[in-house]
């Protein structure tokens, strides 16, 4: 009955020891480590110092971690800041006695606007460029960082597809079903390796890249394409608060980010600098 399907039932993480590290958050860890060692190429390409690409990475790493976090649990998730508050911010959970439970619960478009934000006081408090200088850059990295999430999400059995009879099926154990689901995350993290290396290539092999906001938004553009098509084989995340007209909260949000790509790559114009 299952011949064609894949049976899915990893270890919850790497023992060492004293501590469990979960594979979710490795992938987490190896995103940003690829993330670092590729603005470090880069910013040696735009003659940028050490100590602005070390800013950068703790920039990064807070606007994107805290971004995600409270894009799940604003989105998904809202009954936290009421039930269990502390464990918004902190990988425990404090309700029916306290649990380590690691940083669960993440939404991409939540990280998406952690990072906007935290690279407008990057720029302000230390590069003095523009924003959209920065964006156009950190985009390469942040999409090699969705392969490495998305890879993380299926370990981790999280994330998950709807029921399938296709070939491609995976059976969870984990959940405590011998049934097949649509690998989605899988499907996300294939496309989102072509999205960087879309974005990889305007950068280095084209003047496109010299056009400001064009990089940024063809990241948003083709990011939340991809985004919006695998939801269609997802299983709802959590509370889906917005969903009418056949779409759920996912691509009703990804349709603003599609939108706001769009400008940034046919329409909008940079001020000339004075």
């Amino acid at each position: 009955m299952h011949a064609l399907k894949i049976i899915w039932d990893p270890s919850k993480g790497l023992e060492l020891g004293f501590f469990t590290l979960h594979y979710y958050s490795l992938m987490w860890i190896i995103a940003f480590v690829l993330g670092f060692l590729i603005m470090k190429r880069i910013y040696k390409n735009e003659g940028q110092t050490n100590e602005s690409l070390d800013s950068l990475f703790i920039y990064s790493v807070l606007g994107i971690m805290l971004g995600a976090r409270l894009g799940h649990v604003v989105f998904y998730q809202p009954e936290l800041f009421k039930e269990d508050f502390f464990s918004i911010f902190l990988p425990f959970s404090f309700k029916g006695g306290f649990q380590f439970t690691g940083f669960r619960g993440l939404a991409s478009h939540g990280a998406a606007i952690g990072m906007i934000i935290s690279m407008y006081l990057y720029n302000k408090k230390v590069l003095k460029k523009s924003v959209l200088w920065i964006l156009d850059r950190v985009v390469l990295p942040v999409a090699l960082g969705a392969v490495a999430v998305r890879i993380g999400n299926f370990i981790n059995s999280e994330i998950i597809g709807k029921a399938t009879e296709s070939s491609f099926g995976v059976i969870f154990t984990q959940l405590g079903e011998n049934f097949a689901r649509h690998p989605a995350q899988l499907y996300e993290a294939f496309c989102y390796v072509f999205v960087f290396l879309i974005l990889f290539f305007i950068y280095w092999k084209t003047k496109k890249s010299e056009q400001e906001g064009f990089l940024f938004g063809t990241f948003l553009l083709l990011l939340w394409t991809v985004r919006f098509f695998v939801e269609f084989v997802k299983e709802p995340q959590g509370d889906e608060f917005i969903n009418f007209a056949g779409l759920n909260t996912g691509q009703w949000l990804s349709i603003p980010f599609v939108l706001i790509g769009l400008y940034f790559m046919f329409i909008y114009k940079p001020k000339p600098v004075k």
